[in-house]
């Protein structure tokens, strides 16, 4: 099956055809091992080379791993998901949330190890988590005002804005189930839109 040996690998790959390889064996090893065990030696051995060709470009885990998880994980959207109204809006984010999670399910264990950590790898894993949490559903609420469903939206507190968000993640993390279109509708129905209106003093 090894018809080709690991010597002839590392002659004929070079340039970014070489580091797709290693960055593509870094992330196979995440997935298989998770963030603590992962090791160079491993990742060499899965992209058929040796452990100075990784650590030339990568001096550390950190880095390795920030490297892999840029070249998988696909840029984040600049807008969440625009259907016409607030409610719908929501439940979309919601949905979309949920599909990233599963994406990138072996980055869970990098997120409780890196916690508290003030380090690129750290800064890359908040940025990715900001966009849905507040920066989309910011974009969803002033949607929401210009279509005059909602007045004064930067009245919203953080907290009260990120909610619909933080409850999936919790259930998709802490309670390790994934939500059904039952639950997002109860999220945003019964709590999410019901606090918005009370908050913006907009009742029915």
């Amino acid at each position: 099956m090894h018809g080709v040996s690991n010597e002839s690998m590392r002659k004929r790959r070079r340039g970014a055809e070489l580091e797709a390889a290693l960055l593509e064996a870094a992330w196979d090893e995440l997935v298989a091992v998770g963030y603590e065990r992962l090791t160079y030696e491993a990742v060499a051995d899965r992209a058929g080379t040796s452990r100075p060709v990784l650590y030339r470009r990568w001096p550390s885990k950190r880095e390795l791993v920030l490297a892999a998880l840029r070249h998988r994980t696909p840029p984040l959207p600049d807008a969440p998901p625009d259907t016409g109204d607030l409610r719908g809006d929501v439940l979309a984010l919601l949905h979309r949330v949920i599909t990233r999670m599963r994406e990138l399910a072996p980055v869970r264990e990098v997120l409780a190890a890196e916690q508290g950590q003030a380090t690129e790898l750290s800064a890359y894993l908040a940025a990715r988590n900001q966009g849905p949490g507040l920066t989309w559903m910011r974009t969803a609420l002033e949607r929401a005002a210009r279509r005059g469903e909602i007045d004064a939206p930067d009245a919203l507190p953080d907290r009260l804005v990120t909610l619909p968000v933080v409850l999936v993640v919790h259930e998709l993390f802490m309670a390790r189930r994934t939500p059904t279109d039952a639950d997002l509708e109860e999220i945003v129905d019964q709590l999410f839109l019901p606090l918005v209106a009370h908050q913006l003093g907009q009742h029915p």
